[in-house]
């Protein structure tokens, strides 16, 4: 997941084109394809059997046309752009004409990235549906359909929220890290933001040879923790098959520290222990194992409710 290219004064969303082609070299050098999101509809349930990359980029900024488009467009890289649609032609973002533009790509797929770009979480829900009405609306208006593909702004979502989106779209996006599987909740899918401070070479390439930890289920399923459940109880429950799940280590951000947490594993449930509260607005847990293929990995973001 990308937002902007070459705007220096944006680290935490901002990527260097040359550190990007880079990137894409690492792609190429490791033998992996990139994903064509068409093939969603055709292959999501089907197992697996070769790792593809499949590139996105949040909110349309002018930077991205400006910058990495040429580069995308040159070399017939697919990718999702994730639109929200009140801040199209405004300064420092794309215009719907030069959404049309690249749109008419068939390697180029839009989605829907909410209205406002507000945080949503913190709507009441009748607000919350409104804003993705409206842009829904202003997409069939513009581009002639809502697109398949969704993603929460700032990767936030309560259980409501999520379940509305399933009714108005085929797949959504959180930014929770992790790898795509086809036992991923279709609503709730992975990404690894790439940016200025986690997008350096070594570890962007320890992340494309990541492979899938998958799971049956998480819960609690809300991500939205209310004041009385933080910390939450998080239970991860594996398949019956799933080998090597001792080896597991989770690490997690309660009380604004990154530590290693406690868990304890128990026929194929793993349940992680919490030392503190999330005080920061999202709270996060990533797991990985060290299996004999590789490394494996999968994250949890969590939202906090506001005191």
């Amino acid at each position: 997941m990308y937002h902007r290219f070459n705007e220096e004064k944006y680290p935490s969303t901002n990527i260097q084109m040359e550190i990007f082609k880079k990137q894409i070299d690492i792609i190429k050098n490791n033998n992996y394809e990139f994903y064509n999101p068409k093939k969603f509809d055709l292959e999501f349930d089907k197992p697996k059997l070769k790792k593809k990359i499949l590139i996105s980029i949040d909110d349309a900024f002018s930077s991205f046309y400006e910058n990495a488009w040429p580069y995308l467009k040159e070399n017939k890289i697919p990718f999702i752009l994730f639109v929200s649609t009140e801040p199209v032609g405004k300064y420092g973002y794309m215009t719907w004409d030069q959404i049309k533009e690249i749109e008419k790509e068939n390697f180029v797929f839009i989605g829907n990235h909410s209205h406002s770009h507000d945080y949503l979480i913190d709507y009441n829900f009748e607000k919350f549906k409104k804003d993705i009405d409206q842009s829904i609306k202003i997409f069939e208006e513009k581009i002639g359909y809502n697109p398949l593909f969704f993603s929460y702004p700032f990767g936030e979502y309560s259980l409501e929220q999520k379940n509305y989106i399933s009714n108005k779209f085929t797949y959504a996006f959180g930014q929770h890290s992790g790898v795509i599987d086809s036992n991923k909740d279709k609503f709730e899918l992975p990404r690894f933001p790439i940016n200025e401070k986690y997008g350096d070479l070594k570890r962007f390439e320890f992340l494309v040879k990541l492979l899938p930890l998958q799971y049956k289920k998480i819960e609690p399923e809300n991500k939205l923790i209310r004041r009385m459940d933080n910390p939450p109880e998080v239970i991860v429950e594996f398949f019956s098959e799933q080998q090597n799940l001792k080896r597991i280590n989770c690490f997690s951000n309660e009380g604004d520290k990154w530590n290693e947490s406690e868990i304890k594993l128990e026929n194929k449930k793993l349940m992680i222990k919490f030392r503190d509260k999330f005080l920061s607005r999202r709270g996060r847990v990533n797991c990985s194992l060290n299996d004999d293929n590789g490394w494996r990995w999968f994250g949890i973001q969590f939202v906090v409710e506001k005191n």
